[in-house]
């Protein structure tokens, strides 16, 4: 959810991954299969019926919460730092 501020704009959800979810939502709900086909986000990813963007930001979505599990990123930090 992206809230509006007068001088600065950020997610309300300050969670890990907020912002690539954030990222797949909007793509999910521009994609053909929403608009046109008037189906749900979820069921669009169910059925595969997404635009290569959106299956990319998914799979960084899944990787970034598999890095929260991960208990060597406790010793190595995040990846790509």
């Amino acid at each position: 959810m992206v809230t509006f501020a007068p001088d600065e704009v950020g997610l309300a959800d300050k969670t890990p991954c907020a912002g690539i979810r954030a990222d797949l939502k909007m793509c999910l709900l521009a994609s053909d299969c929403c608009k046109k086909e008037k189906k749900t986000p979820r069921d669009c990813l169910r059925e595969g019926a997404v635009p290569e963007e959106c299956a990319q930001l998914r799979q960084s979505f899944f990787e970034c919460k598999r890095s929260l599990l991960d208990n060597r990123r406790r010793f190595r930090g995040p990846k790509g730092y």
